[in-house]
């Protein structure tokens, strides 16, 4: 083999493979809201309300829908993902400022991991009751039952 033939297939080769471990990146991400435990301690029950804990953590992530706007959530996840593969979850901050009727703090509780659910899929179909009919029958299965009455008689509009 020649020189220039040899070159060429090595370049070849490692652009090949470079190629296919480009989708093997490792992608880190953020979402939701930005964690200061400083800014997250001054926030104390009974000295604060609504309005001071806006100024100091800023507008929540959500509300409680529940409890008529009486708790706010400050929620931030750190995930990782390789290559093409669905995203995990690394870290977890979910910060609840609970508030009385008088819209001062009662109380403010942080969460981390502890509380993500892992859930296992049960398989590609979801399992259901009833019969099973095969292709032809939902295909064909109402020629015949169109416009006729069924035992049920009939409607209001169309007593026959």
């Amino acid at each position: 083999m020649s020189r220039t033939l040899l070159r060429s297939t090595a370049i070849a080769g490692t652009i090949a493979i470079l190629g296919l471990t480009a989708g093997c990146a490792r992608i880190r991400d953020h979402k939701g809201y930005v964690v200061d435990s400083t800014l997250i301690g001054t926030v104390a029950p009974g000295v604060d309300n609504r309005e001071s804990v806006e100024k100091t953590l800023g507008r929540p992530s959500f509300a409680g829908q529940f409890d008529k706007d009486r708790t706010w959530y400050y929620v931030a996840r750190d995930t990782r993902q390789i290559g093409y593969r669905s995203p995990k979850a690394v870290d977890q901050t979910v910060l609840a400022v609970h508030f009385d009727a008088q819209g001062n703090v009662a109380s403010v509780e942080r969460t981390g991991m502890e509380k993500v659910a892992q859930v296992s899929l049960f398989g590609d179909k979801t399992p259901t009751l009833g019969s099973k009919r095969g292709f032809f029958r939902e295909l064909f299965g109402n020629i015949g039952r169109v416009g006729s009455v069924g035992q049920a008689g009939g409607t209001a509009d169309n007593p026959n």
